[in-house]
């Protein structure tokens, strides 16, 4: 891996602490992503709830890639100012999210919206506010594979349920969704579980399938699971945190080789002792879900190792022979890029001369633009 590659040479530099992210990595990792599906573009839909930036679904364009994944109606909404001609709101619209999410067709009628549901009752309510609203509504049933988070257990009777939900007049059945972070281990351990879940579906689809007149769609998996679904037919492969990579999908998911994008920029403030200093990325600069030793990684220096975590302090040991002074710059990478990202207003863009050449907002972090 190329040495200091995240180390950025302008001299004129935004307040700490503020997230830099690399372009030419960006791309490096679309290029990566678009090769683990042998070029066909059509086989991906990316979540972009790791980036939730305009700029990025620009370069989905330039690849060819124009179905993406969303979690909230203001991802949706950004999708479609950006022209994405296919958009799942993979979230099941309850309460005023449905009345949300008929305004967001109707201001965007070219884009092709579907949305999610797990139960016979939401899918009414759906066909219900979509039959007052003169309105055909796409649908994909969200399977349970073990995550137990949403979705109808495929222990339960879910061709029952999706032959019910085929017969709402007012809706047009996409399909099927499965998200199953919940596998881990090794690409073969994952590759097996995955597999286990997912002949078990085909085989019923197929049934389902011969019911119906047309090819129902299958939008399935995260960053865990991706090199499985890359590899299954008509199948539309769902990962986000390719685009930036984090330390915690380096460490677990090491077979997908992409690059890390993105870093947290920092700033020594403190040094309150002979072996420890400050840094201000505390937790409301990144995402700390996490205990601390899986919150972020220290790029500078292997051996400046985090003790103390508060909201806006970071107190880092120093077990090394190298020597920090206050002002010193300090650069993180996160256990858990997708939250941290949303934690920020925008993105500082860092060339291939390592200089910032541009500002992003990340527009969608908001839970409204609009609508």
């Amino acid at each position: 891996m190329q040495k200091n590659w995240w180390k950025i040479n302008s001299e004129t530099r935004p307040d700490t602490p503020f997230l830099a992210v690399y372009e030419d990595r960006i791309r490096f990792n679309l290029e990566r992503l678009i090769g683990a599906v042998n070029g066909d573009t059509q086989k991906l839909r990316p979540h972009i709830k790791t980036h939730k930036i305009g700029e990025i679904l620009e370069l989905f364009k330039i690849y060819n890639i124009k179905k993406v994944k969303c979690a909230t109606i203001a991802e949706a909404e950004l999708a479609a100012i950006h022209e994405i001609p296919d958009v799942i709101l993979a979230y099941q619209p309850v309460g005023a999210k449905k009345e949300r999410w008929i305004s967001l067709l109707q201001k965007y009628p070219n884009i092709q919206f579907s949305t999610i549901v797990d139960n016979l009752d939401s899918a009414k309510a759906l066909n219900q506010i979509a039959e007052k609203n003169n309105l055909i509504l796409n649908i994909f049933l969200d399977l349970n594979t073990g995550m137990n988070r949403t979705g109808i257990s495929i222990s339960d009777k879910w061709i029952d349920l999706a032959s019910e939900i085929i017969a709402l007049k007012n809706i047009h059945f996409e399909g099927f969704h499965i998200y199953d972070g919940h596998i881990k281990g090794t690409v073969e351990e994952r590759n097996i579980q995955a597999s286990n879940s997912f002949s078990i579906i085909k085989k019923e689809i197929e049934i389902l399938q011969q019911k119906t007149d047309y090819e129902l769609k299958i939008v399935a998996g995260g960053s865990n699971t991706f090199p499985f679904y890359a590899t299954q037919e008509n199948v539309e492969s769902s990962p986000g945190t390719f685009v930036f990579w984090d330390s915690n999908y380096q460490i677990n998911l090491p077979e997908q080789e992409f690059k890390p994008a993105l870093v947290i920029v920092g700033t020594v403030i403190s040094k309150p002792t002979n072996t420890t200093f400050c840094v201000d990325i505390g937790y409301k600069a990144v995402s700390s879900e996490n205990l601390i030793d899986k919150r972020l990684v220290i790029l500078n220096d292997e051996n400046l190792i985090p003790i103390s975590h508060s909201e806006e302090h970071l107190i880092v040991e120093n077990r090394g022979k190298n020597q920090y002074k206050i002002g010193d710059t300090v650069y993180a990478q996160p256990y858990h890029v997708c939250p941290t990202c949303a934690l920020y207003d925008s993105v500082q863009v860092i060339n291939k001369e390592h200089q910032i050449c541009d500002q992003w907002l990340v527009v969608a972090r908001s839970r409204k633009i609009n609508i």
